[in-house]
């Protein structure tokens, strides 16, 4: 009884604490939250990608103004406009400084670009691993549950009263058939063995002799002489006496 109310307590403890962190529960949530990282993860890595689309058009358009001026510059020192090829000069150092800046972001997004999909690449390989234990885990969980279930079942029925019913049964009927073999020998006790020896012998003669007599009737056997000796009549002895 103890053992049964102890193990009906653990159980209440442990139906409060599995629903309070189920391992199967927390695993499916992580292979979750692993999956909805993914979709952020594209996010950004796209985010980082267009900037730097961006940054190689821009550097495409400042190198084109840099051939444009460039042009320019030659074309009006060639037209004896010094104060226009100035001018242009100026604004092509500007521009030879936008497309300096311009190239060192650009380099920065493109190795930004690299490292995030390496990590991408990193993340999808451990999220692959860590989703594949978690199956495996989630799999382990559920069959020692069912184990668990099936060893409850045992214990329960091993110490329900099966066992404990079927040792008083058992013993219950020895104890009768002890009693009834104490109460058959002092019945038989009671009985006078050598009297019932006695008719039982008495009977089986009894039964030869009638056999005997009904075989004699049948020719089967000759008659046996009486072993009286024939007695004598009175008739008998007065002619005798008379001869």
């Amino acid at each position: 009884m103890w053992r049964r109310l102890s193990r009906m307590v653990r159980s209440f403890v442990g139906l409060f604490i599995s629903m309070g962190e189920n391992p199967e529960i927390i695993l499916e949530q992580n292979i979750r939250d692993m999956n909805d990282q993914v979709p952020r993860m594209n996010e950004s890595i796209a985010m980082v990608k267009a900037n730097s689309t961006l940054l190689q058009k821009e550097e495409a358009r400042y190198k084109d103004d840099v051939a444009t001026l460039s042009s320019k510059v030659k074309a009006a020192i060639q037209a004896g406009r010094d104060d226009l090829a100035g001018s242009f000069a100026m604004q092509l150092e500007q521009v030879k400084g936008a497309l300096a800046r311009t190239q060192g972001q650009l380099q920065t997004a493109n190795a930004a670009f690299d490292k995030a999909m390496a990590v991408k690449k990193a993340f999808m390989l451990e999220k692959e691993r860590k989703t594949q234990e978690a199956l495996n885990a989630i799999r382990d969980y559920r069959r020692a549950q069912w184990q668990k279930k099936v060893a409850d079942s045992m214990e329960q029925f091993e110490v329900a009263g099966i066992s404990q019913t079927h040792d008083e049964m058992v013993r219950k009927i020895e104890e009768m058939t002890a009693v009834n073999e104490a109460r058959m020998e002092m019945a038989l006790g009671n009985v006078d063995q050598d009297k019932i020896h006695i008719e039982e012998e008495s009977d089986k003669l009894r039964a030869n002799e009638l056999v005997k007599q009904f075989k004699t009737e049948m020719g089967l056997i000759a008659p046996q002489p009486s072993a009286n000796p024939p007695q004598k009549t009175i008739g008998g002895t007065e002619a005798q006496r008379t001869s």
